[in-house]
Parts: C-alpha cells; structure tokens; sequence
C-alpha cells in the first residue's frame, strides 16, 4: 500500500526515513535493468514495520538521474506491487559514487545488525 500525504509542518512521527530503492529492497540477477527488478521481501517488511511503528518513510530513488529517462510510473507500480508502506516516492536523487554524511548507515550493515532488533 503506497499512502501519499502532505505532512504539515508539525511532526507527527518519530523518525524521518529516507530509503533508497535499488540494491536496498529490490536486487537484479544480471544487469541492472528497472523493469527486471526482484524484491527483496524481508526487507520491504523491515522497512513497512518502521512505516507501522509511526515512522515517516520517503523512498528516494536515483532512478533515471543519470540517463534521464522518466522511471516514475514503473518504480510506484513496483513499490505498490512488492506491498511497499510509504508516505512519499521521490525520484531524481542526483547520482554519486560515495556518500559521506553523518546519519547514513550503509544498506548491508543495516539489515544486517538489525535483524531483530528495531529502531
């Protein structure tokens, strides 16, 4: 189920998430080809329990910023196929090589070492 809301200014949740897409709830057997995306289940349910627990979940999606070719259509229908929660799709995340930031936590490390554990 994707909800689109336009979120006031005041937070009504706890955690603002931003979660990419690719290599992150969806993998490729191959090349990386959008349309021939395979959802990784286990984590979609990690990321809808953060959804239900009140989090604020923004999927953010470098998706076509380097081509520029549109994905929008596809990538809400898959995330609405694979039963993804969300509160907003954003696509066009400028693409880059490495990510340095204080709050990011590589996809890996994440699923990884928090396995039962939550938020």
């Amino acid at each position: 189920m994707i909800v689109l809301v336009n979120i006031p200014q005041q937070r009504f949740y706890k955690m603002l998430i931003y979660v990419d897409i690719d290599d992150t709830i969806c993998t490729y057997e191959g090349e990386r080809h959008y349309p021939n995306a395979v959802p990784i289940k286990e984590r979609i349910q990690k990321i809808n329990d953060l959804y239900d627990q009140g989090h604020q979940i923004i999927y953010w999606t470098a998706r076509g910023g380097t081509t520029g070719i549109d994905w929008t259509e596809l990538t809400h229908n898959q995330l609405r196929e694979w039963g993804v929660k969300c509160h907003e799709i954003k696509m066009w995340k400028p693409p880059y090589d490495l990510f340095i930031c204080d709050k990011a936590i590589n996809t890996l490390e994440y699923f990884k070492e928090k396995e039962n554990e939550t938020i």
